[in-house]
């Protein structure tokens, strides 16, 4: 038996304050809801790993994928006037990369495989759109324009039958990208 997904020491340290100021919070996992340990998030640092941070509790509102690396305010880079709310750690992953794509809800409508990156659905595959997935291997990132513009999503391994009922309020996918750095 192979192991696919390996989980190593990752960590985020997040500020009530622009510039690394104020309280923090450490923390080495997922965090559904940031209220309890800071009052507003405006800064960040990534030690290790990768982590996807959104402007909501429960891992809803914008999304922003997070490399090790500083951000010293997340207003002007991110856009999150709120600041981060909640986070998830992306495990790195090892081994093949597999999606398919449907143009419709519930796996309807064209279907295309992706093993690798796709810059831009409509002029690889002549899809206008794409409302469902099947993440089987690995862990993607959807964006809603071509050549890995714009808003994001953030998907692992499972079944996405509506994206609209994912609450991406009309957003329209147009490139996939795996994540398939250690972010280290």
């Amino acid at each position: 038996m192979t192991i696919k997904t390996l989980q190593l020491y990752f960590q985020i340290i997040f500020y009530e304050d622009r510039n690394f100021q104020g309280r923090s919070y450490e923390c080495m996992s997922d965090c559904s809801d940031m209220s309890s340990y800071l009052s507003r998030c405006q800064s960040c640092r990534v030690e290790s790993g990768c982590f996807m941070v959104y402007d909501r509790p429960n891992f809803m509102g914008n999304q922003f994928f997070m490399r090790r690396g500083e951000y010293a305010d997340n207003m002007s880079m991110m856009g999150m006037s709120s600041g981060i709310r909640s986070c998830r750690m992306i495990p790195m992953h090892r081994g093949q990369f597999r999606m398919r794509i449907y143009e419709r809800e519930n796996f309807g409508g064209q279907m295309h495989e992706l093993m690798d990156d796709c810059d831009n659905i409509m002029e690889r595959y002549r899809m206008n759109d794409c409302m469902s997935c099947n993440v089987m291997e690995g862990h993607w990132l959807m964006y809603e324009q071509p050549h890995f513009r714009g808003r994001m999503i953030y998907l692992r391994p499972g079944e996405y039958r509506s994206f609209r009922e994912m609450g991406t309020s009309g957003m329209r996918f147009q490139s996939m990208r795996r994540i398939m750095d250690s972010c280290n």
